[in-house]
């Protein structure tokens, strides 16, 4: 049986979390995957903490580096399915030139980034995706920035498949993940989780208001169309795969990887890793 335990967090009651949280379990689950098959990796802030919460291999490193480690893991082992959690500020803040050169790589992993519009794990100071004129305590005359569009942006890089999801949606949202974990390439899912305890302006009922699902008449294989539908974030906010493109992955680009054997598994030289290591010490 395949068996995703959760186990008690240390978030704020009615966060958003807890429903990605219950929806990745039910989506591992209703793929068939086993938690040895797969590796959570995540950085530093609230979001981060899923790894933590769940049954399966799990790497929690520095602040905005989710991205290199996830990478460096899948790099050697591709059987893995490695899924990365991160919030606003980690993923687009601290973590932003990685997550546009892991783009360009297209190297087969999942990135759900929990998209709070704001800092909860500092105590709610402005993020890249907040709103102009958010007023917090750090931005108390409102936030002079114009907000981040990570899934305009992740388009533009030339991302495959990025999609936009409402933790309020549970069944949606599980089917979009869903999705993104089955996708051949890097797969980016900007999640839409309200912070009860710092954003006062974002709440599950300024989405709930604002969400729709694209139907079935969508077509996101169409760039330009996906591009207009990422730029629509207002009175209406649509949710579900924006972008979808079949491409080569970082391993079939790869003269050593598309063999398909992973690199844990060839023949290794031990005194030549520790010559290496040593040269970096």
């Amino acid at each position: 049986m395949n068996h995703f335990s959760t186990y008690e967090t240390a978030w704020c009651p009615g966060c958003g979390n807890f429903s990605i949280l219950d929806c990745l379990k039910t989506a591992l689950e209703e793929l068939g995957k086993d938690p040895y098959e797969v590796l959570m990796v995540a950085g530093i802030g609230q979001a981060a903490k899923l790894p933590q919460y769940i049954r399966a291999n799990s790497f929690c490193g520095l602040h905005g580096r989710a991205l290199p480690a996830a990478v460096g893991a899948k790099i050697a082992n591709e059987k893995l399915t490695v899924i990365v959690n991160t919030g606003d500020g980690d993923s687009y803040g601290e973590g932003g030139n990685h997550f546009i050169h892991n783009i360009r790589r297209n190297v087969d992993i999942t990135h759900f980034v929990h998209d709070n519009q704001v800092y909860g794990l500092t105590k709610g100071q402005a993020s890249p995706t907040s709103l102009e004129g958010m007023v917090t305590d750090v931005q108390a005359q409102g936030n002079a920035n114009e907000p981040l569009n990570p899934v305009l942006l992740a388009i533009a890089c030339g991302a495959g498949f990025v999609a936009r999801a409402f933790s309020g949606h549970k069944e949606h949202l599980v089917s979009v993940m869903k999705q993104a974990i089955e996708y051949e390439g890097y797969a980016l899912v900007d999640i839409l989780q309200p912070c009860i305890s710092f954003n006062k302006l974002n709440t599950f009922g300024f989405y709930s208001q604002r969400v729709y699902e694209l139907g079935s008449d969508y077509d996101y294989t169409s760039k330009a169309d996906a591009l207009m539908k990422a730029m629509e974030f207002g009175d209406k906010i649509p949710i579900g795969i924006i972008y979808r493109e079949e491409k080569n992955t970082f391993h079939q680009k790869n003269q050593v990887l598309k063999d398909g054997v992973p690199l844990i598994d060839r023949e290794k030289n031990p005194d030549v890793i520790q010559a290496i290591i040593k040269d970096l010490v």
